[in-house]
């Protein structure tokens, strides 16, 4: 079995929500089912229908995080440290064409959020990443075109 990297936030973020999907959402859906099926004849009820769909997609999603879980394979990033791009990594970026400067953490698949600076260590811009230094260049070919990163700082925390 692969082993699935991620930080130790993500790996609460994650148990959090298999916890909050088992304890909370499983017997909200149970509850609707019923007051559906309350409702009489099965084969037109659109609520039961409903009830039924959600269960299935919440019942997948447990699943779904049930097994990232048993193989993730957490990652102290506090204990990490060195001046090259690696998983766990919060790097400063400038646009080598238009000097906007962004920051992003690299993480694992699984807790990737563009809006909160967190990539994915699978991304192009990732992958572009993994290995340089500060101040080193990185080409993306990204969906829109190749871009041109300039490295700013490389830190641990």
């Amino acid at each position: 079995m692969e082993k699935v990297p991620m930080t130790a936030a993500g790996h609460v973020a994650l148990q959090e929500e298999l916890q909050r999907r088992q304890s909370v959402d499983r017997p909200e859906i149970i509850q609707a089912i019923a007051e559906a099926r309350a409702h009489g004849d099965l084969s037109e009820n659109a609520e039961y229908h409903a009830a039924k769909e959600q269960q299935s997609l919440n019942e997948g999603r447990v699943s779904e995080l049930e097994d990232i879980l048993s193989r993730a394979e957490i990652i102290d990033v506090s204990k990490l440290s060195g001046d090259t791009v690696k998983f766990g990594a919060t790097v400063e970026l400038a646009d080598e064409d238009t000097d906007e400067e962004s920051k992003y953490q690299i993480v694992g698949d699984q807790e990737a959020d563009v809006k909160l600076g967190k990539i994915s260590i699978s991304s192009p811009i990732a992958r572009a990443l993994i290995g340089k230094s500060e101040g080193d260049s990185a080409e993306v070919a990204a969906p829109g075109g190749a871009k041109s990163y300039e490295i700013l700082s490389v830190k641990f925390i």
